[in-house]
């Protein structure tokens, strides 16, 4: 018997190998497609891989960069609260030591007020008669049995001819104020306290000294105001008030005040008008000069605010300086 029989006598056997051909025939088709499917995925991983790289070193690379910055951050605001601890300390250490030095200097010029006054009331004031002898240079000859007698009036009898019109004036002072009076007269009425410090500006210091402060700014306006209706029945037109005050606040109040009780009006504060205001002293003497030279009279008033009188202002007929408490000025000198 062939082999060709046997196979065809054993139909079983021939399609059991056909099949073990078939399924050897897959597996190695499937072989092929995995090494082909890792030959995909290979660059696909390699790729992936690369962008997570480079995402890791931006990222990184921002972590640092936000660190820094927070570094920087913090060294400015450390140094910005030294220099606000700096400027703050300083401000304040000046401020301590300005305060210190215009309250000493405040202690010293009422000291020294208080001294002048005492030496002035140690003062004879009766009129002493003054010989005047001949010059030995000179080409004249004078017999010396004549001799030059000069009086000079005392200060306290400056006022003394007009007594009788300025105390007709204070006695209005104390009734009842007359609020539709004539421009320049005192709208408002005074006390008592107030009447004696004006008789004795007018006759024991002949209108020119310092006054002690009334307390407030309003309440030496008040008796400035008095004073001025005063002087324009004595001296018409022919004076004019000037005022001095470092500050514009310190003006505007005055003229608020003498406004309301003189009856004045904005016009009548200026260069040309009845009443100027000066914040420096050197105006006050320029424009006090100006004025005598023109035959007209100043009246100096001098805020309380002051801590100084410049020598020049001494030497003009009408003048007053009000002389602040020291927790007075120290109070005006924090509101301003």
């Amino acid at each position: 018997m062939t082999n060709t029989e046997i196979s065809n006598n054993n139909p079983e056997k021939e399609s059991k190998s056909d099949k073990e051909t078939i399924k050897a025939k897959d597996i190695a088709i499937n072989k092929k497609k995995v090494t082909q499917s890792k030959k995909v995925t290979s660059p696909n991983k390699s790729q992936n891989k690369s962008f997570d790289d480079l995402f890791d070193e931006i990222y990184s690379e921002l972590i640092s960069k936000k660190d820094s910055l927070v570094r920087e951050i913090k060294n400015l605001e450390t140094k910005k609260n030294e220099i606000n601890l700096e400027i703050d300390s300083n401000f304040k250490g000046q401020s301590d030591n300005i305060a210190k030095r215009v309250k000493g200097f405040q202690e010293y010029l009422t000291g020294a007020l208080q001294n002048l006054s005492q030496n002035v009331e140690k003062l004879e004031l009766v009129s002493q008669p003054i010989v005047v002898k001949p010059s030995p240079l000179d080409d004249k000859k004078y017999e010396p049995d004549k001799t030059e007698i000069a009086n000079i009036p005392a200060l306290s009898e400056t006022f003394k001819p007009d007594e009788q019109i300025i105390r007709n004036c204070l006695s209005a002072f104390t009734e009842q104020p007359d609020f539709y009076a004539e421009p320049w007269k005192l709208r408002r009425s005074l006390n008592s306290s107030d009447i004696e410090i004006m008789e004795d500006w007018f006759f024991n210091m002949g209108g020119r000294g310092s006054l002690e402060s009334r307390g407030s700014r309003q309440k030496n306006a008040l008796l400035s105001a008095g004073l001025i209706s005063i002087l324009g029945e004595l001296y018409g037109d022919q004076f004019q008030t000037l005022i001095l005050a470092s500050q514009p606040e310190r003006l505007g109040e005055w003229r608020r005040i003498l406004q309301d009780s003189l009856g004045l009006t904005r016009d009548d504060f200026g260069p040309n008008s009845g009443i100027v205001l000066f914040e420096r002293p050197e105006g006050v003497i320029e424009r006090a000069d100006r004025l005598e030279d023109n035959e007209e009279l100043p009246f100096i008033i001098i805020d309380a605010a002051e801590t100084s009188v410049e020598i020049p202002i001494l030497q003009f007929p009408l003048w007053l300086a009000f002389a602040g408490t020291n927790d007075e000025i120290y109070d005006d000198l924090e509101l301003n």
